[in-house]
């Protein structure tokens, strides 16, 4: 048997003993009632036909006598360390010995069915089969008036519920057990109350895993295990406040999960959002979760991060903790509150070389390459790194099915959760469709290799100790509408083998105040964990030079700039802005930019190359003459609407093949939509004459 089991058993032994103990007291309650007289003759007694009174005085003082045995048998149990479950809750809820056997009066009912029957005739009516605070007064030792005061723990701490009818006194009503404190008394169990449950997450950090933790918040838990352990008295008497800030939750947790399981303290996790935000609502909540801190060893982990704006709220919340008592409270938040009064560590996940070796010891030395680039783009915490190594290692495959592998987890992994604020790109064109001079080819491609190189330039060539900022990577696309922007981005992502997210301008920016910083925030904090390439099309709306502040709408127009600067300098990922306004522009994105690539208007050789590739290879097309074709001056896109209508044209005639009429006829729709003028000499070649051939 376990040394837990032994206690449990001692402490049942303890239970029945105490509620031996009671009953024999309200045995002699009842006995000590006098005979009532009842029209001349004496009342028949409770327990027996015949009453004498040297009878009744012999019998209390048996029962007085087996009392005080019983009494000397649990005060012996009440030294033995621990002690039973009720001497520990007295204890940590400060309850006086009359109020914690007015507790135990109220428990018995419970537990045991004899004991409704006694307390009716202890208090000589049988429509009073329930515990009151007069009977209480009556029943033991050194009464205290004020046991059922508010301010006192068996109400302060809602250890009893007060069934008070209209008119009935205090003293007469009837009192019963919280149900959670019944339990607790019988067997405590590590569970939070049930009233609690809907607003908590409660974590089990008893056997807490240290191996999940990188050095750098290993170094954050010991700080924070050594603060606690230093203030530990102050935590008795005050709220012990600690803020975790950064936008990775999960490792704010884990830290916090590790530090105190050291100190023996178990997590209950409230996010912000699911609590009440009425006062008395709050209030009752609150006061739940200090008596469970007391009774079982608890922190409190308070999780703002899906809070907007909970400054206000965590004030209140935190106000009331305050005022509650001792304890200790985690506060996990985006950003620090610099008014609260409390230690302040940033959390974050694993640095980038901590990454590297974790795929590096994953996946072996055979991959140190592909550990580079993993380390590069993903951002990753250490049990995920290891469950995703894990499960491609354990399947045998080719080295290259492995690599894939990996990737594609990783991908998935990090799947930004971006449905809201940005669509995603099905992107499909790659190298060889891409038809740009010589200069923006070369920049596309460096673009590509150090977005894939900057796991080693960074981690294995020391760089990485010598920048604190810009480790993303922001790139400029300028040139006309049709010229390629989309199409590049699309080729550098699967090059990467990345997602690629079109920003939905429309969901980011809002007309009011401070909104569109919310949704900026939660645009860069989903894509944060990189496998995403952020694509800002027509990024001139967004990025917009600065104004002169003339109102309060130019000042807070300036602030969302300004905090766009801030934010994709610290973006660790690619983000790709595309514009046809370049001059638009504010001048200090210029700054924070890697690679500006300019598209300009495709010349008539580049154009001869579109139309050659314009055309699936299973598209059926007839005798087409491109260098013709090329002379009309057209973007690539207006190259692919008339291609596209052409086909289309072709599907409904016979032959069903793309001919030279039918691009033509395409064409000039493509003309007329963009108000150029037609000139039908053009459109002369090959036999084919207004649209004729």
């Amino acid at each position: 048997m376990s040394d837990y089991q032994q206690w449990l058993q001692a402490n049942n032994t303890y239970l029945s003993d105490a509620l031996q103990w009671l009953h024999l007291r309200l045995e002699r309650q009842i006995a000590a009632l006098e005979p009532i007289s009842v029209s001349g003759k004496e009342k028949t007694c409770w327990f027996k036909s015949a009453c004498p009174k040297s009878a009744a005085k012999d019998d209390t003082a048996s029962k007085d006598k087996l009392i005080a045995e019983i009494a000397e048998k649990m005060t012996a149990a009440e030294a033995v360390e621990p002690p039973p479950v009720l001497l520990i809750l007295s204890r940590q809820l400060g309850l006086s010995r009359f109020e914690r056997d007015v507790l135990l009066l109220c428990v018995a009912m419970e537990l045991d069915g004899k004991t409704a029957a006694l307390c009716a005739k202890a208090q000589d009516n049988p429509y009073k089969p329930y515990p009151t605070f007069a009977l209480a007064l009556k029943l033991f030792d050194n009464p205290e008036w004020d046991a059922l005061s508010a301010s006192r723990p068996l109400r302060y701490w809602r250890l009893l519920e007060i069934n008070q009818p209209a008119a009935e006194p205090l003293t007469t009503s009837a009192l019963r057990a919280d149900e959670r404190i019944v339990n607790y008394l019988v067997e405590p169990k590590q569970l939070l109350d049930d009233r609690l449950m809907p607003f908590a997450v409660p974590l089990a950090i008893a056997n807490a895993d240290t191996t999940a933790l990188a050095p750098s918040q290993l170094q954050a838990a010991q700080m924070l295990r050594h603060y606690l352990e230093t203030h530990a008295n102050e935590a008795e008497q005050r709220c012990l406040l600690i803020q975790l800030t950064g936008a990775d939750t999960q490792a704010k947790l884990a830290v916090a999960r590790h530090a105190l399981s050291q100190l023996g303290l178990q997590i209950a996790q409230f996010p912000v959002e699911t609590l009440p935000t009425q006062s008395s609502e709050l209030e009752s909540l609150l006061r739940l979760w200090g008596r469970e801190r007391l009774l079982l060893p608890l922190a409190l982990y308070l999780d703002a991060h899906q809070v907007d704006d909970a400054t206000s709220q965590i004030r209140t919340i935190l106000q009331r903790l305050l005022a509650s008592g001792g304890g200790v409270v985690v506060l996990g938040t985006r950003d620090i509150h610099p008014e609260l009064d409390s230690l302040m560590l940033e959390i974050n996940k694993p640095t980038a070389i901590e990454q590297q070796t974790a795929w590096h010891d994953a996946l072996g030395e055979t991959f140190d390459e592909l550990s580079a680039r993993l380390a590069g783009q993903f951002n990753l915490d250490l049990s995920s790194i290891q469950q995703i190594a894990s499960d491609a290692v354990t399947e045998k495959t080719e080295q290259d099915d492995l690599q894939q592998r990996v990737w594609q987890n990783c991908l998935i992994k990090t799947s930004p959760r971006l449905n809201q604020l940005a669509q995603r790109i099905e992107a499909k064109a790659f190298w060889e469709h891409l038809v740009l001079p010589k200069e923006p080819s070369v920049l596309l491609r460096q673009i590509t290799d150090q977005v894939d190189q900057r796991g080693k330039v960074y981690n294995d060539w020391g760089f990485l100790n010598t920048m604190n900022r810009g480790l993303g990577l922001s790139v400029l696309f300028a040139g006309e509408s049709g010229t390629g922007k989309t199409m590049a981005a699309e080729v550098i992502a699967n090059s990467l083998n990345l997602n690629l997210y079109r920003i939905d301008l429309s969901a980011v920016v809002s007309k009011y105040i401070g909104e569109t910083e919310k949704n900026l925030r939660r645009l860069f904090d989903a894509a944060e964990d990189g496998g995403a390439v952020l694509f800002f099309d027509e990024a001139d709306a967004l990025f917009g030079k600065r104004s002169e502040v003339k109102d309060s709408h130019d000042r807070y127009a300036n602030i969302e700039v300004n905090y766009l600067l801030q934010r994709i300098e610290a973006y660790r990922g690619l983000a790709i802005l595309a514009t046809n306004m370049k001059s638009s522009l504010d001048q200090a994105f210029m700054r924070r930019l890697r690679f500006i690539v300019n598209f300009p208007f495709p010349n008539a050789t580049e154009r001869v190359e579109m139309w050659r590739k314009v055309f699936p290879a299973q598209t059926p097309v007839g005798e087409l003459d491109y260098e013709h074709l090329a002379k009309f001056n057209l973007t690539g896109g207006s190259i692919h609407n008339i291609a596209l209508n052409a086909a289309f044209l072709a599907a409904k005639t016979t032959p069903h093949k793309v001919t030279m009429m039918l691009i033509f006829e395409a064409m000039r729709c493509e003309f007329r939509k963009l108000d150029k003028p037609i000139n039908e000499a053009e459109f002369r070649v090959l036999g084919v004459v207004g649209g004729k051939s």
